[in-house]
């Protein structure tokens, strides 16, 4: 693999720095969010679908999904990379304390992957909460993950979409029309109103593009009509109503629509041509 040129790591050295900046109460706030912890639980159960020897995540963050997957399945080997060394050592410390052998955390980026694990290919590969869209070229991205599975292994992949309806309608609303288009330019700033974080949201095309050679398995979205996890306030006077809106984002998952929510998930695979949904 090409090695990593200093323009490249002068993008991912303010990337990482964002990053360790924010680990230091990054638990604290998950846990404070229950519409983050159910989109995550989603996320969990479409990886278990598919099984597999080797799992390797991608912005594994404080390590909740490792340990979580090391104990789900104490059989396969599982690794993970993340971008902030203060995250790596939060995981680390997580994966220490669960007791958990079968698991290892390194710090890294996607374009890394062949010096920090060498010849190793993975079954299934997964990114949850959009870690994709801070690498600075998805395509290449796209191809250090493909260089990375086992024949017929798998993707399950999810982005920070770039047509987010619902939350361009609450923005241009609130008059805020600066932030409801802001996931429309070719540099988005992140979720912080007061740190930029430098990333790109995609459409459903350039995301198919980018992984054109793999077999599409499913697509689906998320936060169509419930509002997006950092819609706390909104969510909060939801109550009991948002467990309703859930179930009609299910539903719109048979539809178009499906396509505009905040977040989008793909599941990719190398091979075995199967049947797509």
């Amino acid at each position: 693999m090409n090695p990593i040129s200093r323009s490249h790591m002068g993008y991912y050295h303010d990337i990482s720095e964002y990053y360790d900046s924010d680990a230091v109460d990054f638990d604290s706030r998950y846990w404070k969010n229950p519409v983050l912890q159910q989109i995550r639980q989603s996320f969990r159960e479409e990886v278990k679908r598919y099984p597999a020897r080797t799992m390797l995540e991608v912005g594994c963050g404080t390590g909740l999904d490792l340990v979580h997957f090391a104990r789900t399945h104490p059989g396969t080997e599982i690794k993970g990379i993340d971008i902030s060394g203060e995250m790596v050592k939060l995981a680390q410390k997580r994966i220490d304390q669960s007791g958990c052998s079968n698991v290892i955390v390194k710090k890294g980026i996607v374009e890394e992957l062949g010096k920090l694990f060498g010849k190793d290919r993975f079954d299934l590969i997964y990114v949850f909460f959009g870690a994709l869209n801070t690498v600075e070229d998805l395509n290449k991205a796209a191809n250090h993950l493909k260089e990375s599975l086992t024949p017929g292994g798998i993707l399950v992949l999810s982005f920070v979409n770039k047509w987010y309806i619902g939350g361009m309608v609450l923005e241009i609303l609130k008059l805020n029309f600066r932030k409801a288009f802001a996931r429309l330019k070719s540099i988005w700033g992140g979720y912080s109103p007061v740190k930029y974080l430098p990333s790109h949201c995609y459409s459903t095309r350039q995301i198919k593009k980018s992984f054109s050679g793999l077999n599409l398995i499913k697509f689906t979205g998320y936060s169509i009509l419930q509002p997006a996890w950092y819609y706390i306030r909104i969510n909060q006077k939801l109550g009991r109503f948002r467990k309703y809106l859930w179930k009609l984002d299910l539903l719109l998952n048979h539809t178009f629509l499906r396509r505009f929510g905040e977040y989008t998930l793909f599941v990719f695979q190398l091979g075995n041509n199967p049947h797509q949904h």
